[in-house]
C-alpha cells in the first residue's frame, strides 16, 4: 500500500468509528446522530464523543465538543497539536471554533452541513449571524463597563506564572 491510500484507508477506519458512535448514541436516546473521535499522531483514539444535548440538557454537548474534552483529559492539556477530530457531520460553527481552541491539526467529516439540515439540524442562521454586525444580530449585544473589564488583561499580561494558549 502507498502512503496515501493507507492514509486514506485510516481516516475511513477513524470516520467510521465516528459514526458508530453517533448510531449508538442516537439509538441509546442520548441526542442527535452525531458522532466524533479525537486521533492523535501515533494512530490512538484520544477522546470519543456522542451527541448528548437532549440527554444531558446541555446545548453545548456536541459530539466533537465532548471528544476534545475527553481527549484533553485524557493526554492532560488543552492543546491537541498533531491531532485529527473525525467527526461524522462538518462541525457546527460552535464545534469548529472548539477545533480551532484546541488547535486540532486537522477535520475529517462525513455528512454536508447540508445534508444534516436536511434532516432539521440547520446551524445556517448560526454562520450568517457571526457575519453580521453586533447591531445586526437576532440576539442583543451591547457593551458594559468596559473599562474596568479589561484591566483583567492587564493583570494577566502582569501574571509571571500564567499558562498563556
Amino acid at each position: 500500500m502507498t502512503g496515501s491510500t493507507e492514509a486514506s484507508a485510516d481516516a475511513a477506519r477513524f470516520l467510521q468509528q465516528a459514526i458508530d458512535a453517533g448510531r449508538e448514541g442516537m439509538r441509546a436516546h442520548r441526542g442527535g446522530p452525531f458522532g466524533a473521535i479525537v486521533v492523535g499522531p501515533d494512530g490512538t483514539v484520544a477522546g470519543v464523543g456522542c451527541n448528548r444535548v437532549t440527554s444531558s440538557n446541555d446545548p453545548t454537548a456536541h459530539a466533537e465538543v465532548l471528544a476534545i474534552r475527553e481527549a484533553c483529559t485524557a493526554i492532560g492539556t488543552f492543546l491537541l497539536d498533531g491531532f485529527t477530530l473525525y467527526t461524522s457531520c462538518e462541525p457546527c460553527p460552535m464545534c469548529l471554533a472548539a477545533a480551532y481552541w484546541a488547535r486540532v491539526e486537522a477535520i475529517v467529516y462525513g455528512a454536508t452541513r447540508a445534508e444534516a439540515a436536511a434532516a432539521g439540524f440547520d446551524d445556517a442562521f448560526i454562520y450568517e449571524e457571526i457575519g453580521q454586525p453586533l447591531e445586526a444580530r437576532r440576539i442583543p449585544m451591547r457593551q458594559l463597563m468596559g473599562e474596568p473589564a479589561a484591566t483583567l488583561f492587564d493583570e494577566w499580561r502582569a501574571m509571571g506564572d500564567r499558562t498563556p494558549y
